[in-house]
């Protein structure tokens, strides 16, 4: 495609699509990239250039772009069945990916739940949990707790839990109240303090609440071990151990947003693995059908599922999705999880890391680089600015990196970067180069006071 009709793309799209996460009106400056294909770790724009994916376009994308494997499952279920409704109906790849999921919980959550979208399993976990409770005759346990600073996504349930004023503050009022306790950030660490001391705080703080609420709570949601979306906050997998403790002593659920930290992003293919514990209800998303479909899903036991087996119709979990359990999406899933066997992935993706972790190591020791940190296939840093800069700091960021072959996109004055699985040697060696040229030129032409 050449240059004009790269410029008249862009026009129509700026014309018709309401592109989201976006105030469109810095598109007047920040033109949008065209993508036409996309290959392995690659996307390409219409002229041709190429961009180096590394966040996996929005955290889904695990195995690149045009996956053959995954492309082959899609092709042979499109000539089988595209879609039936799952209301009254079943098919072989909702099946079969509920049984293999379950296997790796060893049939401790054994039910599946979908949907198409993460905020859409966060609303199913909720609804779920204040109606077991229900069912169970505890009609009053109806309040939720989500940590500070946490994200679960922007439908209204799921924005009730989400502490981002960014996102809360035009639709307060549509929204239920909940508790918000502190996060297990390890970055909150006080002065000789570690991060096994902040988890305890933080659990020391969620029991003050219980103690005093805990026969109106259903239940505690956290992101396992990364609170992402606000700025890849990690904590140690002791909290997870903590807060499963708490929720059982109190009679409380523990919800497991996984959506972006599942799939192996954290190390494990679930992340509560690394604390030896289970929640009573796991949502996963994003990287579950390898970036190709819409799906989600809520996994959760069976003393849940059978407080809604019963003659009641009113007693049954009545939440419905027209393309709940779609076969293609479900074929898609099950193909990204056979490549997760067939390739040893989170083996391979440890000696990943390390070198990754290496590479950037100069980059962690520069002077205005703070907090530099890891878990699992994800990396994130602070630069040191000016509170009022962070977000001038996002736009150029992204922007340099865009000029060197690197789709970037910071959070504040945070960058991470979270990769497809498929990352070779020379393209890590490559990545971390180019992140330190980018952020050293950025650093460099930041305006000072």
């Amino acid at each position: 495609m050449n240059q004009v009709k790269q410029s008249d793309w862009v026009a129509r799209s700026l014309q018709s699509v309401w592109h989201p996460c976006t105030q469109m009106q810095h598109h007047e400056s920040v033109p949008l990239i065209p993508v036409s294909h996309g290959k392995g770790v690659w996307l390409y724009d219409a002229d041709g250039k190429r961009y180096l994916d590394a966040i996996s376009s929005w955290w889904v994308n695990l195995f690149g772009h045009a996956n053959p494997r995954i492309n082959a499952a899609l092709k042979d279920q499109l000539d089988k069945l595209e879609h039936a409704m799952l209301a009254g109906f079943t098919h072989e790849p909702v099946i079969a990916l509920s049984e293999a999921l379950a296997k790796k919980t060893d049939q401790v959550l054994g039910h599946c739940f979908y949907a198409s979208d993460g905020a859409s399993a966060v609303e199913i976990a909720l609804k779920m949990s204040a109606h077991y409770w229900r069912n169970a005759g505890h009609a009053d346990k109806c309040e939720f707790v989500c940590l500070k600073n946490s994200y679960h996504g922007e439908t209204l349930g799921a924005l009730a839990v989400t502490d981002v004023p960014l996102f809360r503050t035009a639709y307060g009022s549509l929204l239920q109240s909940v508790h918000v306790v502190m996060s297990p950030d390890d970055r909150a660490a006080q002065e000789g303090e570690t991060g096994l001391d902040v988890a305890r705080r933080a659990a020391h703080e969620l029991e003050t609440l219980l103690q005093q609420r805990a026969n109106h709570i259903a239940a505690v949601i956290l992101e396992s071990l990364v609170q992402c979306a606000t700025g890849m906050a990690m904590h140690e997998p002791l909290y997870l151990e903590l807060v499963r403790a708490l929720c059982d002593k109190y009679d409380v659920h523990l919800i497991a947003d996984e959506i972006a930290v599942g799939c192996g992003r954290s190390g494990t293919f679930f992340a509560c693995e690394q604390a030896n514990i289970w929640p009573d209800f796991l949502c996963l998303s994003k990287g579950i059908s390898g970036g190709y479909l819409p799906l989600s899903l809520v996994m959760t036991h069976d003393a849940i599922y059978q407080a809604f087996y019963h003659r009641d119709l009113g007693r049954g979990f009545l939440h419905s999705h027209s393309y709940t359990g779609n076969p293609l999406a479900c074929r898609a899933a099950l193909a990204t999880l056979a490549i997760f066997e067939e390739d040893d992935v989170l083996h391979r993706n440890r000696q990943r890391a390390a070198r990754l972790t290496a590479a950037l190591t100069p980059l962690a020791m520069h002077e205005k680089v703070r907090h530099f940190r890891q878990r699992g296939m994800i990396w994130a840093f602070d630069a040191v600015l000016d509170a009022e800069k962070a977000v001038t700091f996002s736009r150029r960021f992204f922007s340099t990196a865009l000029e060197q072959e690197l789709l970037l996109r910071p959070i504040g004055n945070t960058v991470y970067l979270m990769p497809p699985y498929i990352l070779d040697d020379a393209q890590i060696d490559w990545l971390a180069e180019r992140v330190r040229t980018v952020f050293e030129h950025v650093i460099g032409q930041m305006p000072t006071q």
